[in-house]
């Protein structure tokens, strides 16, 4: 299992905007991706599922995948956490 952390720098936290850049971009790689905040992991691909998560602004999240050749992907959705506002 690959796996990055990433701190969420936008105003609104992982919601709206931000969770539906972040999903989009899980989406399109194919690959079956995790985020999870604490102990609670949800499919990355969903934005309900990120959504309810309740990321704020400043707090942490992993981002993971068993897949066979994810981290460059995994690194793409760090870049993109730690930019997007």
């Amino acid at each position: 299992m690959s796996e990055r952390t990433a701190t969420i720098v936008s105003p609104s936290g992982l919601h709206a905007r931000p969770a539906a850049l972040f999903t989009q971009a899980v989406s399109k790689s194919g690959f079956k991706i995790t985020v999870a905040k604490g102990e609670k992991a949800v499919n990355a691909a969903s934005i309900l599922a990120v959504i309810s998560l309740g990321v704020s602004q400043g707090e942490t999240v992993t981002i993971a995948s068993d897949d066979e050749g994810a981290d460059s992907v995994l690194d793409q959705l760090v870049e993109l956490l730690s930019t997007v506002e």
